[in-house]
């Protein structure tokens, strides 16, 4: 069957958002950076906000969990849009290839705070070219939890097996197939575009 759309992933695909970009200023110390980061605004707490939760909800909640962090965990909203660092080349190679070549329709499917998402789309404009998004933090469901890819097909009536999905996270690829859709690891290695560029049949 036919590809007909083209889905991309935001972050670590089309975007680079690392915490790392803001609080390295904040500590002026790797080290106690790092453990801030692996261990207290982890990934799985940033991913409350991704499922809906606000900023000032979550970083309460964590304040009062580690108070020796209070200050720099409620820094964590104000310094957002530091941690977004802007477009990721290869990411784009790849997007404007699709656009260029004018055989797809293309769409977002990404794990994004509903409080944030707005300030990227306005931004970085290329995400307007795109017919739908799908984001997280609307939905109250993240990648890689199977509603989200049903929310994406059925919004915008998207058959499975002319679907094809790029993502930077090998759980959200896999679960993209076991729906019956067409999904690559996003990892913007020369041999990563020639697998895309051949899959899609368009030149990258």
């Amino acid at each position: 069957m036919t590809i007909k759309n083209v889905v991309f992933d935001f972050g670590g695909v089309l975007l680079d958002w690392n915490p790392r970009y803001f609080y390295r200023d904040i500590f002026k110390d790797d080290e106690k950076m790092e453990y801030f980061i692996k261990n207290i605004v982890t990934s799985t707490w940033n991913a409350q906000m991704d499922r809906g939760r606000t900023f000032e909800e979550c970083m309460k909640e964590l304040s009062e969990l580690n108070p020796d962090y209070k200050n720099e965990i409620n820094q964590y909203r104000s310094g957002w849009e530091k941690m977004l660092k802007g477009e990721i080349p290869e990411g784009m190679r790849v997007f404007n290839a699709v656009l260029d070549s004018g055989k797809f329709k293309m769409y977002g499917l990404t794990n994004w705070s509903a409080e944030t998402f707005p300030y990227a789309y306005n931004k970085y404009t290329f995400l307007q070219k795109l017919e739908g998004i799908v984001v997280s933090g609307e939905e109250k469901m993240v990648k890689p939890e199977k509603g989200i890819y049903l929310t994406l097909l059925e919004r915008y009536n998207l058959v499975p097996e002319e679907t094809f999905f790029m993502d930077d996270n090998i759980n959200n690829v896999e679960v993209a197939l076991s729906r019956g859709m067409h999904a690559v690891q996003f990892t913007g290695t020369d041999e990563n575009l020639e697998q895309i560029a051949k899959i899609l049949e368009i030149k990258i």
